[in-house]
C-alpha cells in the first residue's frame, strides 16, 4: 500500500512547479545574454506574484506545524487515558462485543500461527483472523503486584479501575465498583456473558458480581442470577460451572450450602435453564431462545478444545455459544433504540498455560480465533453500529517459542509437528491415568497402558524414556505436568512458570476502536468500553456503596453480601486458584 501523502502535499507540489518555471525563465534570459528589466510592468507583476507565493508558503508551513503539534497532543492525551480527550462514538443504537483471551500472550500467537500453517499446508504469509485486527498492547499490573491475576485484570476492564489480585469488582478499600455491564443494563442495553470455564470464574464474575475474594463462587452464582443489589443485570449466560449452582445434597453440586441456585434463578428471576448438549441444540444457534437464558453445560470447565472436539455430542464449542448469544441478543434488541453488550472469554487458553501444555494451547487459541471471526462476520452483516474490542487479562506460563535442550548450545528451531501428533491434552491423559490406577491399582500392566494408550495414542510420542515412564508411575498426581513436559521438550517449547507473567498483551479491534491504538494501561480499555456505550458507571458505584450495609442475601452466613475480607492466606490461595482436573 502506498504511504499516505502528507497534508498540503499538492500545494507544495504546485509551489515547486512555480519555482522550476522561474528558474527556467532566468536560465533563458542568461543564455540569451539579456538582463531582465526589473522596471517593466511584467517584472513588477512577477515580483508581486513571487512575493504572494512566498507568503502563502509560509502560512501553509505554519499551518502544518500547528496541525502536527495538535495531533501529537491529541495522541498523548489518549495514550494517558485522559477522559477529556475522549474518542468519538456513535450517537444512536450500537452494540459492543468485548472478547478476553485469558492467559494469551504474544508468543501464543506466534506458536499457533506456525502450528496452523504446518498442519493445514498454508503459506508462510497466512495469518490468523486476530493478526489482521491487531491495534496495540496493554500493560497488566494490579495494585498488589506487577504480575496480575484474572480477577484484578478483569476488574480493570469492568470497572476501569486498578485493584488487588483476587478482587471481583471490589477496590482495595473493599468497597464495590460499578461495572460497564451493570451500567449498560441500567441504561437499557441487553447484556451477556459467554465463557468456557465456570461462569462463576473471575472474568465473567467481574462484570456481574462483587465479592472480596474470587474464591467466593457460591456468592458469585447467586449475584449473577439476580440476588444482587441492582437485581438481575445479565440476560444470557453460557458456559460451565454447574456445580456452584447445585446444592451440596445433589450429585454434581459443590456449593457449601443446600441452596439450589438453578431453581432460584427460574422461580424468582425468570431464567430459562438448559444444561445439556441436547438442550443447547434446541436453541438453534440463538434462533429459539427465551431470555433471560442460563446455560451451564459442564459441571466445572468445558474440556479443552483438543478433547472437546471428540465429545462434540456432549459440549458446545466457544464459537457455537458465541453465535447463539449474538443472535439472541440481536433479536431481543431488534425493536429497541439500545443495542447490547456481550463479553466473550476464551477462558481455557489460561489453563493450558498454567499446565504448560502447548498442544492444548494452540487448539484453544484457534477456537478463540474462530469465535473472533464469527463476531467480525456478525458486525459486518449487522445493520446496527457496532465494535469489537479484544485483549488478554495477562499472559500465563511465560511461554517461549524455543527451548534450549543441550546445556552448551541452543538449536535455532521449534517443531510444531510434535503438537500436530497430539490428540489429547495433558489434563485429559492425567485424568485417565488416575482413574485407571483407582480402578486397577499399580499392576504389572500399568507401564504398558501408559506407554501405549496414553503416550503413543494420546501424545503421539513413540520414544518415551524409562525415566519418563517411571515418573508417571511413581507420581500420578503430578502426571499432568509430566505429560506436558514430555511434549513441550520434544517440540522445543519453553515455559518459565506455571503461573502468570508480567508481559504486555495484545489489543485487537475493529473500526471504531482507534482510541486503543498503541500501548495502554488495562484500565484504559475499561474506560473505552464505558465511553463507547455512553453509560454512567460512577452512578452504579454510588448505588452499590449505598447498599453495602443494607442489602442482604439468603446464604451469606452473617457476612456482608460481598463476602468476608480476605486474609493473607486467602490471598495466597486465590493466587494459586488453578488446579488441573484429573477426573
Amino acid at each position: 500500500m502506498a504511504p499516505a501523502e502528507p497534508l498540503f502535499a499538492n500545494n507544495r507540489r504546485d509551489s515547486s512547479i512555480h519555482s522550476e518555471e522561474r528558474a527556467a525563465d532566468e536560465d533563458t534570459a542568461l543564455l540569451g545574454g539579456r538582463r531582465k528589466d526589473s522596471g517593466s510592468p511584467l517584472s513588477r507583476a512577477s515580483f508581486w506574484r513571487e512575493a504572494g507565493l512566498f507568503t502563502w508558503a509560509l502560512i501553509a508551513t505554519a499551518a502544518c506545524i500547528v496541525l502536527a503539534v495538535f495531533t501529537q497532543h491529541q495522541g498523548l492525551s489518549h495514550g494517558s487515558g485522559s477522559d477529556h480527550q475522549a474518542p468519538s462514538k456513535p450517537t444512536g443504537k450500537r452494540n459492543l462485543i468485548f472478547m478476553v483471551s485469558d492467559g494469551m500472550g504474544p508468543a501464543s500467537l506466534s506458536m499457533t500461527r506456525s502450528f496452523r500453517q504446518l498442519r493445514d499446508g498454508l503459506p508462510i504469509d497466512d495469518t490468523l483472523v486476530l493478526d489482521q485486527h491487531l491495534i496495540g498492547s496493554s500493560r497488566t499490573r494490579s495494585t498488589s503486584s506487577l504480575v496480575t491475576d484474572s480477577a484484578a485484570g478483569a476488574t480493570a476492564f469492568s470497572c476501569g479501575l486498578k485493584s488487588y489480585n483476587g478482587a471481583i469488582s471490589m477496590l482495595p478499600d473493599h468497597t464495590p465498583c460499578g461495572t460497564v455491564l451493570e451500567a449498560a443494563k441500567k441504561a437499557g442495553y441487553m447484556t451477556g456473558l459467554v465463557v468456557t470455564t465456570d461462569i462463576t470464574d473471575a472474568t465473567p464474575a467481574c462484570f456481574a458480581a462483587h465479592v472480596n475474594m474470587r474464591l467466593e463462587e457460591d456468592l458469585i452464582a447467586q449475584q449473577e442470577v439476580g440476588e444482587h443489589p441492582l437485581g438481575r443485570v445479565v440476560d444470557i449466560m453460557l458456559g460451565g460451572g454447574r456445580c456452584h449452582f447445585l446444592p451440596n445434597t445433589t450429585d454434581g453440586g459443590c456449593r457449601a450450602d443446600d441452596n439450589d441456585i438453578t431453581k432460584l434463578a427460574q422461580e424468582k428471576f425468570g431464567w430459562s435453564y438448559v444444561d445439556s448438549r441436547k438442550d443447547f441444540d434446541r436453541l438453534e444457534l440463538g434462533n429459539n431462545v427465551k431470555l433471560p437464558l442460563l446455560g451451564l453445560f459442564a459441571e466445572r470447565d468445558i474440556p479443552f478444545e483438543i478433547d472437546r472436539r471428540n465429545q462434540n455430542d456432549v459440549y458446545p464449542s466457544l464459537n457455537e455459544m458465541a453465535q447463539t448469544a449474538l443472535k439472541a441478543l440481536e433479536d431481543a434488541t431488534e425493536d429497541s433504540d439500545k443495542g447490547f453488550f456481550l463479553m466473550i472469554e476464551g477462558s481455557r487458553i489460561d489453563h493450558a498455560g498454567h499446565g504448560n501444555d502447548p498442544a492444548a494451547q494452540v487448539n484453544e487459541v484457534l477456537a478463540y480465533d474462530a469465535a473472533f471471526a464469527s463476531v467480525i462476520e456478525f458486525l459486518e452483516r449487522s445493520d446496527d453500529e457496532g465494535v469489537l474490542v479484544a485483549t488478554s487479562d495477562h499472559e500465563t506460563g511465560g511461554l517461549s517459542v524455543a527451548k534450549q535442550l543441550h546445556p552448551l548450545y541452543p538449536q535455532y528451531k521449534w517443531l510444531p509437528e510434535v503438537l500436530i501428533n497430539a490428540s489429547n491434552s495433558a489434563e485429559h491423559l492425567a485424568g485417565r491415568l488416575n482413574n485407571h490406577i483407582a480402578q486397577n491399582g499399580k499392576g504389572d500392566k500399568l507401564g504398558k497402558f501408559i506407554s501405549e494408550e496414553l503416550v503413543r495414542k494420546g501424545l503421539g510420542i513413540t520414544d518415551v524414556t524409562e525415566k519418563e515412564l517411571q515418573l508417571l508411575i511413581d507420581n500420578p498426581p503430578l502426571s499432568v505436568y509430566t505429560f506436558a513436559d514430555m511434549i513441550s521438550r520434544r517440540a522445543q517449547i519453553g515455559w518459565s512458570t506455571h503461573g502468570h507473567s508480567a508481559v504486555d498483551v495484545n489489543i485487537y479491534g475493529t473500526a471504531g476502536s482507534d482510541a486503543l491504538r498503541g500501548n495502554h494501561e488495562n484500565i484504559e480499555i475499561g474506560k473505552f468500553l464505558r465511553h463507547y456505550l455512553d453509560v454512567d458507571v460512577k452512578a452504579i458505584t454510588d448505588e452499590l456503596v449505598e447498599k453495602l450495609e443494607t442489602f442482604s442475601m439468603s446464604s451469606t452466613a452473617g457476612d456482608s453480601w460481598t463476602g468476608r475480607i480476605p486474609s493473607e492466606e486467602d490471598m495466597e490461595q486465590a493466587s494459586n486458584h488453578y488446579q488441573p482436573h484429573h477426573g
